[in-house]
């Protein structure tokens, strides 16, 4: 996740945040996994306080278009979607399809 720039790190985390929002309540384990996963991307205090503010009200869904996706990234973004939809130990019927369709739109 290295490779990813400010700006695509900052778009992968938005990305994680709308995941965990998929069945509309976020749970410990999700924010968690979303707090390693920024670590691990090294982000800055001015992204984590914009992840916090994501996990309490998800970002707006026009900012999250998976065709905006560039393709060299997409599949970074689809092992974050993985891990997210993993993170509680249980994958809702909503976000198995959520993660189907990003899934189709990323390989499209």
């Amino acid at each position: 996740m290295s490779r990813l720039d400010d700006a695509a790190k900052r778009n992968l985390l938005k990305f994680v945040c709308s995941f965990v929002w998929t069945d509309l309540k976020v749970q410990q384990a999700e924010r968690d996994l979303v707090m390693r996963i920024a670590g691990r991307l090294g982000v800055g205090e001015a992204d984590m306080q914009k992840v916090r503010r994501w996990l309490e009200t998800p970002p707006p869904p026009e900012e999250v278009d998976p065709t905006d996706i560039p393709p060299a990234h997409r599949e970074l973004f689809l092992e974050a979607a993985r891990e997210v939809f993993r993170a509680d130990g249980k994958v809702a019927p909503a976000e198995a399809d959520q993660y189907a369709l990003f899934r189709d739109l990323m390989r499209g």
